[in-house]
């Protein structure tokens, strides 16, 4: 069935996952204001979800909370599911009416599409992104991954400005094959081992990586990163493609941004090239310089003047819980990157620091290799460590180091306690976990919004 909004009227729709996050809760929100009879199941119990449904009062929804039901998913029209929910579940394995809300949106939006994705850098890439086109394109908006479903402001858009889609490995894997997804311009920004509890292989991985430019043309832009893996890319893609590099090209036929010895960003399509960052922004280090290079080339690419681009280059600063400077008491600074969640994101975020880091990590493995840690070990002035699966693998590695470790403690006030009997003025104390945070926290921003509590409680305990 080809959907749209005249058709979605009376068609009995399932919901599956209503979340906590909201994502589940504007799609049920939608259907329903849409005319359909949506049913939303979760197995979650009706206390834990109390304030979803609370959120969705009177519209007319059925639940079915606790368990799922097959006689529930038989009786569907569509079938929306959360994209954490693999493709064979028993619930939805050989249905075709499966949907999310990313496949909703593109079947019922005309806007045009920037897409981005990639194992880790992607939400700061689209925040900017939207930062740097909100003075041409004011109506433009950002949903998908970064926790904005684009149901949501739907009715919103006006279709000559573009939707920004942050787009995840398993979201890209529910429309694959499907061709929905069409961006105007797209980047994949790298591709580092990561659910590796979820995926075979590496290549698995890989694959649904790339759904995001299975169906761009020469009309279409795609942006890569200048590695092996981006040349690869560029040779399956069929959309015009640049390159993205942390040094200055030596091939004289490159297209593409890079960056200077002084971290500012150039742009040459083949007629010369322009800047596009300054050398002065306001979060540290070279992982954070080149996703701000990968944004700043779509907007350039998209229109944006240079002279814009590097103005409002030098005021964003930066994304919740992503390298978030967001307390400096007492001469210490605290960083929250809770998304870090695997090991060369803690060791990126390490090395870009310009003060000595107390560091909090550890939580829940993810079968990943935890080498870029004890690597960057060496880097910090003491490692403050959460308990969880992959904190019981890393600590002796980290020991052999020599490095200086505490813990684990089971919870977040212990950990931050610690961290600033350590601390001195000049120091930074850094949540960058390297690990999932399951077992300890609802989520990853659960984590995250523990931290930032505790640091101001100590702030206030210090007044």
């Amino acid at each position: 069935m080809t959907l749209n909004e005249a058709n979605l009227s009376e068609l009995n729709v399932l919901v599956m996952g209503l979340g906590l996050h909201g994502g589940g809760v504007e799609t049920a929100r939608y259907l329903a204001r849409q005319g359909a009879r949506v049913t939303c199941t979760d197995l979650r119990s009706e206390a834990e979800l109390e304030s979803s449904i609370a959120s969705l009062a009177n519209l007319g929804i059925r639940y079915v909370l606790g368990e799922h039901r097959m006689e529930d998913f038989e009786k569907a029209d569509i079938i929306v599911k959360n994209p954490a929910v693999p493709s064979d579940s028993r619930w939805i394995a050989g249905r075709t009416n499966v949907e999310t809300d990313i496949s909703l949106f593109l079947q019922m939006s005309n806007s045009p599409i920037l897409a981005v994705t990639g194992t880790k850098g992607k939400s700061t890439v689209v925040s900017a992104l939207h930062h740097l086109l909100t003075a041409p394109c004011p109506g433009v908006r950002v949903g998908g991954n970064i926790t904005v479903n684009p149901l949501s402001f739907i009715d919103e858009l006006n279709p000559s400005e573009p939707v920004i889609l942050e787009l995840s490995s398993w979201q890209l894997a529910d429309l694959h094959g499907r061709s929905l997804l069409k961006p105007e311009i797209c980047c994949i920004t790298n591709l580092m081992h990561d659910h590796q509890n979820h995926y075979k292989t590496i290549g698995d991985y890989e694959a649904d990586k790339t759904v995001i430019f299975e169906n761009a043309d020469t009309n279409d832009i795609t942006i890569f990163p200048d590695s092996p893996h981006g040349r690869n890319w560029h040779e399956k893609s069929g959309g015009t493609s640049y390159f993205i590099r942390g040094t200055p090209p030596t091939k004289p036929d490159y297209r593409g941004s890079w960056l200077d010895e002084k971290g500012q960003g150039w742009f040459d399509g083949g007629s010369g090239k322009v800047r596009i960052i300054p050398e002065t922004l306001r979060i540290p280090g070279i992982p954070f310089r080149l996703n701000m290079l990968f944004a700043a080339t779509m907007a350039y690419l998209r229109g944006c003047g240079p002279r814009e681009i590097l103005i409002a280059s030098t005021n964003f600063s930066g994304v919740r819980y992503r390298m978030e400077m967001f307390l400096e008491t007492g001469g210490i600074r605290c960083y929250d990157d809770t998304t870090a969640t695997i090991p060369e994101a803690t060791a990126a975020a390490i090395k870009a620091m310009d003060r000595p880091v107390i560091l909090i990590a550890g939580g829940s493995d993810k079968k990943l290799d935890c080498a870029p840690i004890s690597k960057a070990a060496a880097f910090t002035k003491r490692i403050i460590l959460l308990q969880g699966s992959a904190t019981k693998k890393w600590q002796p590695l980290i020991e052999a180091t020599g490095a200086w470790i505490d813990g684990p403690y089971d919870d977040m006030d212990g950990a931050v306690d610690a961290a600033f009997e350590a601390a001195e003025p000049g120091d930074a104390i850094v949540l960058s976990p390297g690990a999932a945070s399951f077992g300890m926290f609802h989520h990853e921003f659960h984590r995250g919004d523990a931290f930032k509590a505790a640091c101001r409680r100590q702030r206030l305990s210090r007044i």
